[in-house]
């Protein structure tokens, strides 16, 4: 019974995530990537799984020397003068924050 409770689940947008993040690895500091990154970190936090994406995202910060909290603080700046965030693939206007 207890096995099941600490089983890491699998994100339903986890292979569009691992496209995204493999991208952010190789990738500068842009102020799309940037708010990329803290999207996939909301998303991530305290998600019980990917494991591998959680690390990836954890290396993309110390690449470009930011704190999560200097991270966020960079994109509500952002998002406070323009808007950064273009979603892909679909005509909507709507934000992907799932």
């Amino acid at each position: 019974m207890t096995e099941s409770k600490n089983k890491d689940q699998q994100h339903p947008l986890y292979n569009q995530d691992r496209a995204l993040i493999n991208s952010l690895l190789t990738a500068a500091p842009s102020d799309l990537n940037l708010v990329e990154l803290a999207r996939m970190r909301i998303r991530y936090n305290g998600f019980p799984g990917a494991r591998d994406l959680q690390a990836d995202l954890d290396q993309v910060m110390q690449r470009w020397n930011l704190t999560e909290a200097e991270l966020f603080e960079k994109t509500r700046q952002l998002h406070a003068t323009q808007s950064v965030y273009v979603s892909r693939g679909n005509k909507s206007e709507t934000e992907d924050w799932s």
